[in-house]
């Protein structure tokens, strides 16, 4: 085989090999996001249950109309608390999993350039005069880089706005008591 073959062929399997890990890491990191909104919806169902067997005591116990519309007032608040608590909390949780996950697929990509980065460079060393192709292949990579940066960037940016947004609307939503 000739020396540029080999460094492909070890350039491909490295790039299955970190690809593997980055599914598996991918993986346990939804896992442990999954895991986390199960403890949270079994944490909330049971806070659910508690609020409402204590409001269905309360209720039981008013004597008359107007004790029954006050107390009705009484859990209005508290429960509109506890969603927009539970609605920061899977943001939090979904944010937290969407970071973990650009960050790996960031180190994932930012190593296949590395790899492609020192491929161009041995072949060129290996290239005879007049390398075009080389050269071509090399501006090709560096402006698939380039534009793969960019997206990045304005969907970080787009993600974060409508974080943003999503979250201003929650707080800014009017609490009538």
């Amino acid at each position: 085989m000739f020396p540029i073959q080999d460094q492909i062929s070890t350039a491909a399997k490295a790039n299955l090999d970190a690809n593997f890990a980055l599914y598996t890491s991918l993986a346990s990191k939804t896992l442990e996001s999954v895991e986390k909104l199960i403890n949270l919806n079994f944490a909330t169902a049971k806070a659910s249950m508690e609020e409402s067997a204590a409001a269905t005591r309360r209720m039981l116990a008013v004597k008359d109309p107007q004790e029954f519309l006050a107390a009705l007032g009484e859990q209005a608040k508290p429960n509109l608390d506890n969603a927009m608590s539970y609605g920061s909390r899977v943001a939090t949780i979904a944010g937290g999993v969407q970071s973990e996950i650009t960050k790996l697929t960031e180190e994932q990509i930012a190593q296949a350039s590395r790899k492609f980065s020192e491929l161009f460079e041995e072949a060129g060393r290996n290239a005879p005069a007049g390398g075009d192709l080389l050269a071509a292949a090399r501006s090709a990579f560096g402006n698939a880089s380039a534009t793969y940066e960019q997206m990045t960037r304005t969907a970080k940016q787009a993600i974060e706005a409508n974080m943003n947004a999503m979250v201003g609307q929650v707080t800014a939503a009017p609490v009538k008591s």
